[in-house]
């Protein structure tokens, strides 16, 4: 099979690569077939940071910039976007001195590499790269749209300055073994005192625009056979799985990522769900929110969090912002992982999916969707495409707890979410999801009983909590003990219990650790 040409734009000109295997990564094609190796592999499985590059892709008449794991994105999944790696910072001439005249750049350092030289925040230097691109990353985001000069540019008082907080909360992706991080942290926030530098979008988006337009639509080449497939409609996605349902289906890729790299699994045919506009979207109505299955976790988390503020500290430790940069949520859920910290929550927001096919759509409670250990009820040609959450009630109390054994960038040994509608001092309806207990994602139905109609007391929650350690029998394995995650499991009732109470010492939210100068 001939795959077509790889294009993206990298330092402002058009990159074509021919022949680009399927499953051949990013990192593969930076550092093997075009000598980048400034983008270093590390851990190979989006967990170090070492490979973080940064991706362009235009929004809205607008650029996104996301910082994200080179090592486990498909290499094709970035046809049409702009790249920027370590080396470009200095040498990419769309990256000029704010009021500098069009056409002129100085080879200078950036300021996120200015910042981590004045701050010595690279010791050995191996990691340095990828925490200079999450810096770049941050810097165009939250610094560089206080200096445009378009007017639809944000004003800088509608922009939180890069606080210490925002700092550690965005680099959460990137380790360091030797440095540390105070002064790494110190250099993010060191970055806009220093001469500003930033994209000319203007620019960049007509060069997005022209190679958009070099770029055949796919819909026409789906009897071509390719390789890698990329539809950019629902009925082309559906018709592309129903030709092909053994191609393995992809979205940000942050776990099928690591078949490739750990399982050096091969992959003939792939089908990138990510261009289909319709699961790209985010809809609100007065009951529900929707969101698309190729909503990337950035931003299926922020519409949730603008519903329910609570689940910040929750949806910032999803991983790191490079893999939630990548991956979906409607990827999260498909994949089943009984790990995965989404359907726990999504199960105790009693959240739906749709499954669709060329011969229709079905919508099923999210907690039906999984049969056994990484199965499911969809046929070999279904996909999942949004999913649907009711909206908050007025009586609803929502808490999301995630024990691991680091705060951040870690896989939990236990999540469990809590969502009680307490009216009048009685539980009217209860719905519990729990991750890491089982052989799937479980919704609590024995415990959701014995709280329902129960008075809310610290009785009523007892007696629940010995409910909850009984109705799971959960495996002992690296992360933790079966008897440890019983135990956590009565433990986080018990903590809801003393946070609707107004205990905040139970709440780790608000433990404070501060660092020492």
């Amino acid at each position: 099979m001939t795959t077509r040409p790889l294009q993206f734009l990298r330092r402002g000109q058009p990159v074509s690569l021919g022949n680009v295997p399927p499953d051949r990564t990013l990192l593969e094609v930076l550092r093997e077939d075009l000598g980048c190796t400034g983008t270093k592999e590390g851990c190979g499985e989006g967990d170090c940071g070492a490979c973080t590059v940064v991706l362009g892709e235009a929004e809205g008449g607008k650029v996104r910039y996301s910082a994200v794991n080179s090592c486990i994105r498909l290499a094709h999944s970035i046809d049409g976007m702009a790249l920027w790696t370590v080396e470009d910072l200095a040498e990419d001439p769309l990256i000029r001195p704010v009021g500098d005249a069009p056409g002129v750049c100085a080879n200078a350092m950036h300021p996120a590499q200015e910042a981590m030289v004045q701050c010595h925040g690279s010791q050995c230097g191996f990691c340095t790269p990828g925490f200079v691109m999450s810096l770049f990353g941050m810097y165009q985001r939250h610094i560089a749209p206080t200096l445009q000069g378009d007017s639809d540019a944000a004003p800088a008082a509608s922009l939180p300055p890069i606080t210490r907080a925002l700092a550690q909360e965005e680099l959460s992706g990137n380790l360091c073994r030797c440095t540390g991080y105070r002064p790494i942290l110190d250099a993010a926030q060191q970055m806009a005192a220093l001469p500003p530098r930033v994209v000319d979008e203007a620019t960049l988006l007509q060069k997005l625009e022209l190679l958009r337009q070099s770029i055949p639509a796919l819909e026409a080449d789906l009897s071509s056979n390719l390789p890698y497939l990329t539809p950019t409609t629902l009925p082309a996605l559906l018709a592309a799985r129903a030709a092909h349902p053994q191609a393995q289906v992809v979205a940000g890729c942050t776990d099928v990522g690591l078949w490739v790299t750990k399982q050096h699994k091969q992959y003939d045919r792939i089908l990138d769900v990510t261009r289909a506009a319709e699961l790209c979207q985010v809809h609100h109505d007065t009951h529900h929110i929707t969101i698309g299955a190729a909503v990337r976790l950035t931003g299926a988390f922020a519409a949730l969090v603008a519903q329910w503020p609570q689940l910040h500290s929750f949806a910032s430790r999803f991983a790191g912002l490079p893999v939630r940069n990548s991956g979906t949520l409607g990827g999260n859920v498909a994949n089943g992982s009984p790990i995965g910290d989404s359907m726990p929550l999504l199960i105790a927001l009693r959240a739906r999916v749709v499954l669709a096919s060329v011969r229709g759509e079905r919508e099923i409670p999210l907690e039906d969707l999984y049969t056994g250990y990484r199965q499911n009820v969809m046929a070999p040609d279904e996909l999942l495409v949004r999913i649907v959450i009711p909206r908050p009630g007025v009586t609803e109390a929502l808490r999301a707890y995630k024990i691991s054994k680091r705060f951040d960038d870690d896989i939990s040994a236990v999540c469990l979410v809590i969502n009680l509608d307490i009216e009048a001092g009685t539980v009217r309806r209860a719905s519990i999801g729990a991750g890491g207990v089982a052989a799937v994602p479980a919704r609590a139905q024995q415990t959701e009983a014995a709280l329902t109609g129960q008075p809310w007391t610290a009785e009523t929650i007892a007696s629940a909590a010995q409910v909850l350690q009984a109705e799971f029998t959960p495996i002992s394995d690296m992360r933790a003990s079966g008897e440890y995650r019983r135990a956590v499991l009565g433990g986080l009732l018990q903590r809801f219990w003393l946070e609707s109470q107004g205990n905040a010492a139970a709440s780790v939210e608000n433990f404070r650790l501060e660092a020492s100068v």
